[in-house]
């Protein structure tokens, strides 16, 4: 059964030391789906979690996941679909368009021969879905709440970590250390792995909303100077929307009452689900680009937003975690050492194309469609009308939402691994 580190934590203080095959530092999306992943090939693995038990951690929210079909695939193979309590909503149409563009994209899943491009899944129904997951696995010892501090000597084919909890220190020791802990990865500063950064000078507003019009399956993303703001269509008959307004204007939007809020929002949108009726809380996320300069350290890696945190337009980021965390999962099942060199050098090269696609797109598309030069606007609209008009280039921006970009895992494929 899997042990729970903070409720029995006299046991590993003084002096002992716990051994692990692998030890995973973050318990959010990632962290956690790996846990999963790694369990299914016998793994002995630590999992060190900052929120307490009983807690879930404040990434699972009330903001909207798009999950991508490779990523469905994938969290179906691992059980975790199956547990999520709440109906998710297929995305089955995406309509592209810029404020005072003519240009538009119109994609529709049954042209690919799909049901759906992904699905809509609330954050907290997923953070539940997972923890019932995580409680039933075999070989998992979880820390919380607990945190890195810092690794200490290393041994023979080992790293040793430091964590502190609410006893004090102890250590841990491990074939295999992965960082997913996240934008601001203190693993990630302790292997000496710096990052470049961006701020793209936005915050993201991001909100349960009502209308007149229910949900059809169609995913609107609608850009503007100030950023995007997307519709998705939640499986509770709501919409969820994501809201980009700039930086210097965050705190006025985040004062507005519900009619002011609406009103802005349906200015951006115009009146595609026709009229915005209510919304819920609305909660808002600076957006900064922070891309590790490397993947892999001696007996270490860092996946997941320890790795790139990424705008969020497109939807990328999660799903692209998922598919770092798969691809090493697969790469430490071929080795009977987690951590061995020449797996993590495997791993940073499976990972280079999707992930520097990934990058390229999701930047690229950041800064084109939120700049006002009027001498982009007739390039923008004819690039919205060229891939209107091309299929070649509608099945290369569909093969990457769905997540089917570089070296695929074969869970993500709908393969076993």
């Amino acid at each position: 059964m899997p042990t729970d580190g903070a409720s029995e934590a006299g046991r590993y203080h003084g002096g002992m030391t716990e051994r692990h095959d692998v030890v995973i530092v973050g318990g959010g999306l990632v962290g956690a789906s790996l846990a999963i992943a790694l369990d299914r090939q016998g793994l002995d693995v630590g999992l060190v979690e900052a929120t307490p038990t009983g807690q879930m951690p404040a990434v699972f929210d009330q903001r909207n996941l798009s999950f991508a079909a490779a990523t469905v695939n994938a969290l179906t193979s691992l059980g975790v679909m199956q547990r999520l309590r709440t109906p998710t909503g297929p995305i089955r149409r995406i309509h592209i368009s810029r404020q005072g563009d003519f240009g538009r994209v119109k994609l529709d899943a049954g042209d690919y021969g799909r049901d759906a491009f992904g699905q809509v899944v609330v954050a907290r129904d997923f953070g539940e879905a997972l923890e019932a997951r995580l409680d039933g696995l075999s070989q998992l010892t979880r820390y919380r709440p607990a945190r890195f501090v810092g690794f200490a000597q290393d041994e023979a084919g080992h790293r040793v970590l430091r964590i502190a909890d609410g006893d004090g220190e102890r250590t841990l020791q491990a074939r295999l250390v992965v960082a997913a802990d996240g934008t601001r990865s203190a693993v990630r500063g302790a292997l000496g792995i710096g990052v470049d950064e961006h701020d793209y000078g936005q915050t993201l507003f991001v909100a349960r909303v009502r209308a007149t019009r229910a949900p059809d399956g169609t995913a609107y993303e609608r850009f503007g100077d100030a950023g995007p703001t997307a519709l998705l269509p939640r499986g509770d008959r709501h919409w969820g929307v994501v809201h980009g307004v700039a930086q210097e204007d965050a705190d006025a939007v985040a004062a507005l009452g519900e009619a002011a809020w609406l009103a802005r929002l349906q200015h951006a949108i115009g009146w595609r689900i026709g009229r915005l009726t209510g919304s819920g809380e609305r909660s808002a996320y600076p957006i900064i680009r922070v891309v590790a300069q490397r993947l892999v350290a001696e007996r270490a890696v860092v996946l997941g937003n320890a790795a790139q945190t990424i705008h969020p337009i497109g939807a990328q980021g999660f799903n692209l975690g998922l598919r770092d965390a798969l691809t090493l999962a697969e790469e430490i099942a071929r080795r009977d050492d987690p951590g061995d060199a020449d797996s993590l050098a495997a791993y940073a090269a499976r990972r280079s194309e999707d992930r520097g696609r990934t990058l390229a797109f999701s930047d690229g598309l950041a800064r084109l469609t939120a700049n006002p030069s009027p001498l982009l606007k007739p390039l923008r609209s004819l690039g919205l009308a060229a891939v209107d008009a091309q299929p070649s280039l509608q099945s290369f921006l569909v093969g990457g939402a769905m997540g089917f970009r570089g070296d695929v895992p074969a869970l993500c494929r709908g393969e076993a691994a």
